[in-house]
């Protein structure tokens, strides 16, 4: 118990390093800043639309297939017969 709380407060740690580093904001392309920029408001909601189009999908497809995971999870599961109870079993 006392390890995994560990793991998790690392790993919780190491998220937050990355998220707050400033690097990580600056990943923008100069060229597609400089074209958004310098366009009209038609092209900057063309754009916006765009995005959409690449995120939604893709997304919406990891969440059926994760409903789908979460519903058969159990399908292959051999029905256990009792067992005697072990001094190995917790």
């Amino acid at each position: 118990m006392k390890a995994t709380l560990r793991i998790i407060g690392v790993s919780l740690f190491g998220l937050a390093l990355a998220a707050l580093a400033s690097s990580a904001y600056g990943q923008n392309c100069a060229l597609c800043y400089t074209q958004a920029s310098s366009s009209g408001s038609r092209m900057i909601e063309a754009l916006r639309s765009g995005i959409l189009v690449l995120i939604i999908p893709p997304t919406l497809m990891w969440l059926v297939i994760a409903a789908i995971a979460y519903a058969k999870r159990n399908q292959f599961k051999r029905a256990e017969s009792p067992q005697v109870a072990s001094a190995y079993d917790w």
